[in-house]
C-alpha cells in the first residue's frame, strides 16, 4: 500500500496537507496494539473510563476554534456550524462519561438459580468506517460509547479529512486513553475496500459500524455477515417533511429552510422531498423562495455566511444531473439549478416543484443543496408520498394539532420521526434507520449496547438434583 492522501479546501481549490498512506504493515501493527492494550482498559474502573471521556470533552471546549477551522477548510461547512459541532461532540462524551455506568450495568434477573443477572461486555476491537459531512460528531457518536464500553477502536475516516480522523486522535490521546486504544488509519483511496474488508474478516475485530452510502454499506455489511460479526449500519436517507394544511406556514418555511440547506444540504437526516398539502402547496412554495432568496453563499469562515460549498467536485457535479435530469423530466425549476461560478465548489441553493416518481428528485437521496417540492392530496395521500421510497431514515410532520400530527407520523416508516420540529440527533436518544437507510442503532442506550456481547449469568451455589427437561 502506497500513496498520499491529500486534503483540499472546498471553498478555493487549494491543498491543505498531504498525509502518507499507511502501509498494510501499519494497519496491521494499529489493530496489534489495539487488541493488546483493549483487556487491560477493559478492566479498568467504569470511572477511569469516565474520567478520561471528561478530559476528552474539556479538550474539545477548550480547542473548539482550532477544530471548528479544521472542519470548515476540509469539508467546507461554515464556521458558525463547525462550532456547533465541536460542542456537540463534547456532549456527546459528557453525557456517555456520565451515563455509561448504569447503562452497562448488571442487571439481576429473578430466576430459580441463586444469583441470574444479563452483563454487558465489550466485544473487543470495533472498525468503525465514517464519513466527511460531519467529521468529528460521526466519530464521538461512535467512539465515546464504543470506548466507554471497554472496548479499543479504529478508525477508517473519509480521506477528504483525515486531518479531522488524526485531530480526533490526538484529543483521545491528551485525553489520557491508553497508546494504541484509538487509532486513526490513513488509507488511500484505492486501497480502502481491500483494508476494511481484512480487517473486518480479523477475528480480533468484534464489531463494525459505517456511516455511508448503500454502496459502502453493502461491501461493508456483506464482509461483516460472512465473518459472523456485529454491524451497524448508517447509511443514505430521503427523509420526507410532510406540511399539513393546518400548519403555521411562515414559521414551517423558515425551518424548512435552514433544515435543508444546513451543510450545503449533505446530511442524511435533513429534509428532502418536501409533502405539501395541495391547499398550502403554493403559499408554502412562495414562503421558501423566499427564505431561500435570503440565504447567503459564500466563503464559509466569514461571519453571516448560511451555505459554503459542496466537500468535493464530483459531489456537487452529481447533484447538478440529479437536477438537470428531474427538470429534463418535467419538474419546475423555481430556483437555482447552477453551478456557482470562481474557485471552489458551490451549488447554488435549489427548490424543485412539480416533482413526481420517475424524476431523481423524488426517487433518490439528493445529497447537496436541492429541496423537492411535491404535492399531496389530504393526509393519507401525504402518508402514502412519505413512504414511497425505498429509505426510512427520518421523517417530519408540521400541523397545528400535535395529536393530529402524531397520528400521521405513526403511518410513515422512519427510524425516527419528528412532530412539529426539525429532524436532528440526540445524544440521549436512539438514531438509525430502516430499509435502505440501513439498521442498528447510534447513540443513547441502545447505541453502547451495539458494540457489546448481552451475556446470560446463572449461577448456583451447588449443582442443581436434576438437569432440565428442555432446553
Amino acid at each position: 500500500m502506497t500513496g498520499v492522501v491529500t486534503t483540499v479546501d472546498p471553498a478555493t481549490g487549494e491543498t491543505l496537507a498531504e498525509h502518507p498512506a499507511w502501509s498494510d504493515a501499519q494497519v496491521d501493527a494499529a489493530l496489534d496494539r489495539a487488541a493488546a492494550v483493549q483487556p487491560a482498559w477493559a478492566a479498568r474502573a467504569s470511572a477511569d473510563r469516565s474520567a478520561v471521556l471528561h478530559r476528552a470533552a474539556a479538550l474539545l471546549r477548550a480547542g473548539a476554534e482550532e477544530l471548528a477551522l479544521l472542519v470548515t477548510r476540509e469539508m467546507g461547512k461554515p464556521l458558525a456550524e463547525a462550532r456547533a459541532e465541536v460542542d456537540k461532540c463534547a456532549t456527546g462524551c459528557d453525557w456517555y462519561a456520565a451515563h455509561a455506568p448504569a447503562l452497562l450495568a448488571d442487571e439481576p434477573v429473578d430466576t430459580p438459580a441463586d444469583r441470574s443477572w444479563v452483563g454487558y461486555e465489550p466485544v473487543g476491537v470495533v472498525l468503525a468506517v465514517m464519513p466527511w459531512n460531519f467529521p468529528l460528531w460521526q466519530v464521538f457518536r461512535f467512539a465515546a460509547p464504543a470506548l466507554m464500553a471497554g472496548n479499543a477502536a479504529l478508525l477508517k475516516h473519509a480521506p477528504n479529512t483525515t486531518g479531522c480522523a488524526l485531530a480526533v486522535a490526538r484529543v483521545l490521546a491528551e485525553a489520557g486513553a491508553p497508546e494504541g486504544l484509538f487509532t486513526a488509519l490513513v488509507v488511500a483511496e484505492p486501497q480502502v475496500p481491500t483494508v476494511t474488508a481484512r480487517l473486518v474478516a480479523d477475528p480480533r475485530v468484534g464489531a463494525v459500524t459505517l456511516t455511508g452510502s448503500e454502496r459502502a454499506g453493502r461491501a461493508v455489511g456483506a464482509a461483516a455477515g460472512g465473518a459472523i460479526k456485529k454491524s451497524v449500519l448508517e447509511l443514505g436517507g430521503s427523509d420526507p417533511f410532510v406540511v399539513l394544511a393546518d400548519a403555521d406556514l411562515p414559521r414551517v418555511a423558515a425551518l424548512a429552510t435552514r433544515a435543508r440547506y444546513l451543510n450545503a444540504g449533505q446530511s442524511c437526516i435533513s429534509p428532502k422531498r418536501f409533502v405539501v398539502d395541495t391547499s398550502v402547496v403554493e403559499e408554502f412554495t412562495g414562503l421558501l423562495l423566499a427564505e431561500v432568496a435570503a440565504l447567503v453563499v459564500g466563503d464559509p469562515t466569514a461571519p453571516g455566511t448560511d451555505v459554503g460549498p459542496m466537500a468535493r467536485p464530483d459531489l456537487r457535479a452529481a447533484v447538478h444531473r440529479q437536477v438537470e435530469a428531474s427538470v429534463a423530466a418535467g419538474a419546475r425549476l423555481l430556483a437555482g439549478g447552477r453551478v456557482l461560478p470562481g474557485p471552489g465548489w458551490f451549488y447554488a441553493p435549489t427548490v424543485l416543484a412539480g416533482v413526481r416518481p420517475g424524476m431523481p428528485a423524488y426517487d433518490e437521496e439528493t445529497f447537496g443543496p436541492v429541496a423537492a417540492v411535491i404535492e399531496a392530496d389530504g393526509d393519507d395521500d401525504a402518508v402514502r408520498i412519505a413512504n414511497d421510497t425505498r429509505f426510512g431514515l427520518g421523517a417530519s410532520v408540521w400541523t397545528a394539532d400535535a395529536a393530529r400530527g402524531v397520528a400521521v407520523a405513526r403511518r410513515i416508516r422512519s427510524g425516527a420521526v419528528f412532530v412539529n420540529a426539525v429532524v436532528a440527533s440526540d445524544v440521549r436518544m436512539p438514531f438509525g434507520g430502516t430499509g435502505a437507510s440501513g439498521y442498528g442503532r447510534e447513540l443513547a442506550a441502545a447505541g453502547i449496547r451495539e458494540f457489546v456481547n448481552v451475556r446470560s449469568w446463572w449461577v448456583q451455589d451447588a449443582p442443581a438434583g436434576r438437569a432440565p427437561t428442555s432446553e
